[in-house]
């Protein structure tokens, strides 16, 4: 009888342990981006609340792969953790036919952090003013009108394509080495458009060098009610934003999975946690938990996928 007892309680106990030395957090992007912000006030929050220890260990580049990869291949134990956004999880499988991970295989969602929309930018004196505007001017003049990206097959090109693919437009391409240059593109009149998230946006905004004509999601922001939706500007089915969610090397225990959500659930629930989040980019706050988490994570990856055939964009 004793011994059934103790494998009951043993993972108890395991879980009531956890955490019981510092917890690494990869990112796959440098210092100052929107995953490293959230993740870092996140982080802040649960080790004020719960004492606990965290390291950032920042590691850009390679479409993510470095710090995906890394963390694919960590101990399953609850003490390495990835902070991924969109791309890493609902872009890449998509454009490459070999990566250092499988997003299945090898992760166990944990939470949904946040999600915030991508904002549809033109130049301050462009003659569009709302995205119904510039949705009628690709379809009038299909091949005419521009957009910038941060990259080829970067989540900010993907739901563009998306956006004119579903509005029955075409319109053409044109990446850019990073967000901020393709901001900078349309504030310089180099393209039509682009789209890119509130930070990115905002001091071109705050300039007066750039406009806002919506946003690429199915409904409008809570924190930005003011920017119509692309259901609105009569593309209905484009829905696609940016979310930040941490995961865990798969075969983790459930317990320390459970312990992280109840803590980043709590510090995500915190008022001022919301209004850090908001400012930063716009983001609202969500408890998606794993199972949740991972449906969605499947869905955006299919739908991705119907893009990348309809423009006829081919696995790397």
């Amino acid at each position: 009888m004793l011994l059934p007892l103790l494998a009951a309680v043993l993972p108890l106990q395991a879980a009531e342990k956890y955490p019981s030395k510092p917890i690494r957090l990869l990112v796959p992007f440098a210092p100052g981006g929107v995953v490293d912000t959230s993740t870092r006030i996140l982080s802040n929050k649960i080790a004020e609340t719960k004492g606990w220890q965290f390291v950032v260990d920042n590691r850009p580049g390679a479409n993510g792969f470095i710090a995906t990869g890394t963390t694919a291949r960590a101990s399953a134990d609850g003490y390495t953790l990835l902070a991924a956004h969109t791309g890493e999880m609902s872009v890449n499988p998509v454009l490459f036919k070999s990566m250092p991970y499988d997003v299945e295989r090898d992760f166990t969602p944990i939470i949904m952090v946040s999600d915030a929309p991508m904002l549809v930018v033109v130049n301050a004196a462009s003659p569009f003013n709302t995205l119904k505007d510039l949705v009628a001017a690709m379809k009038a003049k299909p091949g005419t009108v521009t957009f910038g990206s941060p990259g080829t097959g970067s989540v900010n090109h993907m739901a563009q394509e998306w956006l004119v693919a579903a509005a029955g437009a075409k319109a053409v391409h044109v990446p850019y080495k990073g967000g901020a240059p393709a901001v900078s593109a349309v504030a310089g009149n180099e393209v039509v458009f682009t789209a890119a998230g509130l930070p990115g946006v905002l001091p071109h905004l705050q300039a007066k060098r750039v406009k806002v004509l919506g946003l690429t999601t199915a409904k409008r922001s809570p924190q930005i009610p003011e920017y119509m939706s692309a259901q609105e500007a009569g593309v209905p089915g484009v829905d696609a934003s940016i979310w930040v969610g941490l995961f865990a090397p798969k075969g983790t225990p459930k317990e320390v999975i459970a312990t992280l959500y109840a803590a980043s659930t709590e510090a995500l629930g915190n008022p001022e946690v919301k209004k850090r989040y908001a400012a930063v980019g716009g983001a609202e706050t969500t408890t998606l938990g794993s199972e949740a988490f991972a449906k969605h994570i499947r869905a955006e990856l299919e739908r991705y996928r119907k893009v990348a055939a309809q423009i006829g964009m081919q696995p790397q």
